[in-house]
């Protein structure tokens, strides 16, 4: 007699976030929650209550919610460096870790997922110790010009050792790796159906940055490109974000420049905006200036997706997915006078704009949520295959905390 094959069920997947207000990498876990859909069952783990938890559970997800104490989970990565940690913190972090096991083998995962370096140090450990495979998603460059050396060294040796497997948002963060890495790009869904935006030769042009204010990010060297191209054309300038993690001081710092620079009158400081696609539709031409290379450069392709001509810093992530002068332009990074020559010239060709805009909208569907969670489902299924001798015939529903 022919023994019935047991039913295969969907992987049970335990993301672990240290954070749960919404940046670059939280807008990317949402849609790869979305993405995944019911092909996995989705458990997602938060060191704070906030936005990102109902966000994530309107997208599929269970969310758990295990509080990390706040000095713990706001530690700048600028800060990090020999015997910075205080023992407070080194006690926390352990009883941290001894929390998360016992909530990840209250929820049995196939793989834990890391979306966060802070988050694949103490949820790797965690799962290690829970002997879960672990799965980092690393979305930061590794590397001296981007982290604190002291951090660099220590997530490179801890690469090594605690996960399972790796999967990275570029070729530009592999690199930065020492072992062996996946490439899967974030996703990038369609754009929504967007109001044509139709501007002539004599209309004011509108330009804008999205994103989080931030002294890397290049607000800065992006308003004194403006100020220069803005000179004898009708120019406005939007930056659309707001800032995170103490950089206030930064955002002051802008408002002080366009004052200096004269151009208070026609930049505006959208602040967070929840709709990035209905921003993203008043503008003409979306800039990337980071002064750091981009690990990735999610808000480069919703800019291509949103129909946007752009203009792109030559490093990183963004230098991958731009193809300069074809889907779009790229200039060196901090190049204030490379960047003024790039506004100008789509400020003043509209053709151009249309003919890059719409290349870009074309290069964008390679960043689909089909093609990023089928990329997914494999590494999955690689991380099962190697564990699969220690798997229950028969699995539990997950406990919730």
């Amino acid at each position: 007699m022919t023994a019935t094959p047991a039913r295969q069920e969907r992987p049970r997947i335990a993301f672990v976030d240290h954070i749960a207000q919404i940046s670059g990498g939280e807008i990317a876990l949402i849609r790869l929650v979305e993405g995944l859909g019911d092909r996995v069952e989705a458990h997602v783990i938060l060191g704070e209550d906030g936005p990102l938890g109902p966000a994530l559970e309107q997208a599929g997800a269970t969310v758990h919610v295990l509080p990390m104490l706040e000095s713990l989970r706001d530690t700048r990565k600028e800060t990090i460096k020999p015997g910075a940690l205080g023992v407070a913190a080194v006690t926390e972090s352990a009883r941290y870790l001894r929390d998360l096991r016992a909530l990840l083998k209250r929820i049995d995962p196939d793989v834990v997922h890391t979306n966060s370096l802070k988050s694949s140090l103490i949820g790797g450990l965690a799962a290690r110790a829970a002997r879960k495979p672990v799965l980092w998603h690393v979305r930061d460059r590794i590397s001296s010009d981007y982290l604190p050396t002291p951090a660099v060294w220590l997530v490179r040796g801890l690469s090594l050792v605690v996960p399972s497997s790796i999967i990275v948002n570029s070729e530009a963060t592999a690199g930065t790796l020492p072992r062996r890495s996946t490439v899967i790009h974030d996703v990038v869904p369609a754009a929504p159906d967007l109001p044509a935006r139709e501007s002539g030769a004599h209309d004011t042009v509108v330009i804008g940055m999205v994103g989080r204010l931030a002294p890397w990010k290049g607000q800065d060297v992006f308003l004194r490109a403006f100020a220069r191209a803005a000179d004898g054309r009708r120019l406005r300038a939007r930056l659309i974000g707001s800032a995170m993690f103490g950089e206030d001081d930064y955002v002051a710092s802008l408002h002080r420049l366009c004052a200096d620079l004269g151009i208070v009158d026609v930049v505006d400081f959208r602040g967070f905006q929840s709709d990035v696609w209905g921003e993203l539709a008043a503008l003409d031409i979306l800039v990337h200036a980071s002064v750091t290379p981009e690990p990735f450069g999610q808000v480069v392709i919703e800019g291509m997706a949103a129909g946007v001509a752009v203009i792109a810093a030559d490093a990183g992530g963004p230098a991958e997915v731009v193809t300069g002068g074809v889907d779009g332009l790229l200039v060196p990074m901090s190049d204030v006078a490379g960047l003024t020559a790039a506004i100008a010239r789509l400020a003043d060709d509209p053709q151009l704009r249309t003919r890059i805009a719409a290349a870009g909208k074309a290069r964008s569907a390679h960043f689909d949520p089909e093609k990023v969670a089928t990329g997914v489902l494999e590494a999955y299924a690689r991380l099962s295959t190697k564990t699969s001798r220690r798997r229950r015939v028969t699995r539990h529903p997950a406990g919730v905390s």
